[in-house]
């Protein structure tokens, strides 16, 4: 799981650089977030999670408090979560996660993509069945039992918890988001999150043939390009 997780990771950093592109995902993301649960972080785990990761990601504070205020107000767009699954280069899975306020044209700006890339978009569950939908903790730590102990007394369902290099990651369904996510910081009252987010983790790895990768790399730029792509998750490894 952990090297799953490292090679998203790495994606995102290698294709998602331009920073207006970050604070408008994040902008987006917030608003969604604050209207659905509240913008009262300490109310919204989901919203603290969210606010946290974008500090992390050195989005600006005017950006993040624009996005809860325009929530707030009850004013705005009305976007509503869309997720696009298919096939890529060398028969790889691809996941694409959208917050849209115009499906019809998100679905023809995804399907483009896939077009032009010679890769083919699927039906919904077409290929999400082969990922692990996960809630994903990373901090530093050096004891592993300790963690896994604090989730066990807070009754959260932990799928697997890894420690590497002083870090220690905590891996849970996604509904146990909230309640992982609240154990751990009543556990560990300084805890520094280096992640803390929910994805889609790939259960096998697909080797991307050497003539498919510019393909693939097509593929992944067209849609992080789209105003409308939040998150992209694959199994491809090259």
């Amino acid at each position: 799981m952990g090297r799953a997780y490292q090679n998203r990771k790495d994606s995102i950093a290698k294709t998602a650089n331009a920073k207006s592109k970050v604070y408008s995902r994040y902008g987006r993301e917030i608003y969604v977030c604050a209207k659905q649960g509240g913008g009262d972080p300490d109310g919204n785990l989901a919203l603290r999670g969210l606010i946290d990761r974008a500090k992390k990601d050195q989005v600006p504070a005017h950006v993040i408090e624009k996005a809860i205020d325009k929530a707030q107000g009850g004013a705005g767009e009305d976007f509503s979560p869309a997720r696009y699954e298919g096939y890529g280069p060398s028969n790889c899975m691809v996941i694409v996660e959208c917050l849209t306020d115009n499906p019809n044209r998100t679905f023809g700006d995804v399907r483009n993509c896939f077009t032009k890339s010679k890769s083919k978009i699927g039906a919904q569950g077409s290929v999400a069945h082969s990922f692990d939908h996960c809630a994903i903790f990373a901090f530093k730590h050096d004891n592993e039992d300790e963690v896994l102990e604090a989730m066990m007394e807070a009754d959260v369902d932990v799928t697997d918890v890894e420690f590497e290099d002083g870090l220690v990651t905590v891996f849970a369904p996604n509904n146990e988001y909230a309640a992982a996510r609240q154990a751990l910081t009543h556990a560990f009252p300084d805890i520094d999150f280096e992640a803390d987010e929910i994805q889609f983790l790939p259960q096998v790895t697909t080797s991307i043939a050497e003539d498919d990768l510019p393909m693939f790399e097509r593929l992944m730029d067209m849609l992080n390009d789209l105003d409308d792509v939040q998150n992209i998750y694959h199994n491809a490894e090259h």
